[in-house]
């Protein structure tokens, strides 16, 4: 068994008594100097031993995903100079890791820059050149990173716009920035690319949003013409303390709610089932709702029920 000298042992091991993992993230570079094979990365990512967050960097399962441990990954592979950006910076600066189309298939690079006339080029960064503001840029133990607000302006023009909206929404939740400061730093962008989306979502970012999945709802609800917009987390008092439904216009009683693993496992079927029937049949509320296979996916039909769910409401009011 190849052992790591000098480092923070935990009895966590890749293979049949191949390694015992260090207490911290690790390159592939460093793993096959130790003799592992690209073969026994893969099968620790896939029994869930190891984690593989970016490009070419490792760490035990057995540690806590925290800001330290995030920090550590990157060090793995940013260079001093370089400026973490985009979804990279949003996970750095806590948003859920929200992944790109297909980026389930393929682990997704680090996304950095340098200043303009210098350019990262390997095969771990999705790197170029990019310019920054005086207070554009900030530093978290030694890593240059974009500022939240500048983060969310940066993935509001360069993500999908469903996941633009899911960042940005974990973002002004976490460090508060205003829907005022997105407006108003929109204007920055003028002819740039993306900027339309940026501005479409800068007045709809809202930190009340509870995942990405969501806020994914709440996008393609926003784009529905015909439909009112929905406010989030209505409260609604019942004996048993309040509740709260996702999405929703309380003026019609109706209601979104996302069902998803993280959120909605079998574990919680019950509860759910029973707080909805009783919105339902002691406050009227029509309440639909809607999975990962109504929301992603070429099949996906989420408008569709927004809109005869709406209908539905309106029609009980007539």
């Amino acid at each position: 068994m190849p052992i790591l000298a000098g480092m923070n042992m935990l009895a966590t091991y890749v293979g049949p008594g191949r390694l015992v993992l260090p207490g911290r993230p690790f390159t592939r570079r460093e793993a096959l100097g130790w003799g592992l094979r690209d073969a026994d990365l893969a099968a620790g990512v896939a029994s869930g031993t190891l984690q593989h967050p970016m490009r070419g960097v490792y760490y035990g399962a057995h540690l806590e995903e925290d800001l330290a441990l995030r920090i550590a990954c990157l060090k793995c592979v940013v260079p001093e100079d370089a400026v973490v950006t985009d979804r990279t910076a949003a996970w750095l600066l806590g948003a859920p890791r929200v992944l790109a189309p297909g980026d389930h298939l393929v682990v997704p690079k680090v996304s950095v820059f340098r200043r303009p006339g210098y350019r990262l080029r390997n095969g771990l960064t999705r790197s170029g050149e990019r310019s920054f503001g005086p207070d554009d840029v900030m530093s978290i133990d030694g890593i240059k990173v974009t500022t939240p607000l500048r983060t969310a302006l940066d993935v509001g023009r360069l993500l999908h716009r469903d996941q633009a909206l899911g960042v940005m929404d974990a973002l002004q939740r976490q460090h508060g920035f205003t829907n005022d400061e997105l407006i108003l730093g929109a204007d920055r962008f003028r002819r740039a690319r993306g900027v339309v989306q940026l501005r479409d979502l800068a007045p709809h970012v809202d930190g009340r949003s509870g995942s990405p999945a969501e806020s994914a709802t709440r996008s393609k609800w926003l784009r529905i013409p015909s439909v009112p917009k929905p406010d989030l987390q209505i409260e609604v008092a019942s004996p048993f303390g309040s509740y709260f439904l996702d999405l929703g216009v309380p003026h019609l009683k109706y209601a979104v709610e996302y069902d998803g693993e993280d959120f909605h496992g079998e574990e919680d079927e019950p509860h759910d089932r029973q707080r909805r029937a009783w919105i339902r049949r002691r406050h009227g509320w029509i309440i639909d709702v809607v999975r990962k296979e109504n929301l992603f996916g070429v099949h996906g039909d989420v408008e569709g029920i927004i809109i005869s769910g709406i209908e539905a409401a309106r029609r009980r009011l007539r």
